[in-house]
């Protein structure tokens, strides 16, 4: 059962920390390369899929990690998994408190309604996404480390 479990946390985790490291250096690049409006629309639009499936994802993944650690106390590893767990939980408190309230802004520009500092915002957001990306690569490489 542990076996199974582990499997499917590395999974979770994994597809997530793909998302997330597809959305920063495949995605944002396209997007900024498109002409006129489009880049900003594709970010907006991007904004509001990614900002409801999110959370849900970020929460899972780091409760899969915690009912691991628990669940394998005992075993080899935990440490790492326990330190996995801290990284998520940190990747959660930046999404919170860096990210979301731009990307909430974000979701809702138009070419109309955009803040005359929408391309500084939406740097700033890049930029916080790049480190929570190098957080949850961490994570995952930890999990995975104590889970192989």
């Amino acid at each position: 059962m542990l076996s199974a479990l582990d499997v499917f946390t590395i999974v979770v985790v994994g597809v997530m920390v793909g998302v997330e490291f597809s959305v920063a250096f495949v995605m944002n690049p396209i997007l900024n390369a498109l002409p006129g409006d489009a880049g900003q629309l594709g970010h907006a639009h991007g904004g509001r899929i990614l900002g409801a499936v999110m959370p849900v994802w970020y929460i899972g993944s780091l409760v899969l990690v915690v009912i691991r650690a628990v669940a394998g106390w005992h075993h080899q590893g935990t440490g790492l998994v326990v330190t996995a767990a801290a990284l998520l939980i940190l990747s959660v408190v930046m999404s919170l408190l860096l990210l979301v309230p731009i990307n909430n802004r974000g979701k809702t520009w138009t070419p109309e309604n955009r803040p005359a500092d929408w391309k500084q915002q939406l740097n700033r957001w890049m930029r916080w996404h790049y480190v929570r990306v190098a957080v949850i690569v961490a994570a995952f490489a930890l999990l995975a480390a104590a889970l192989t």
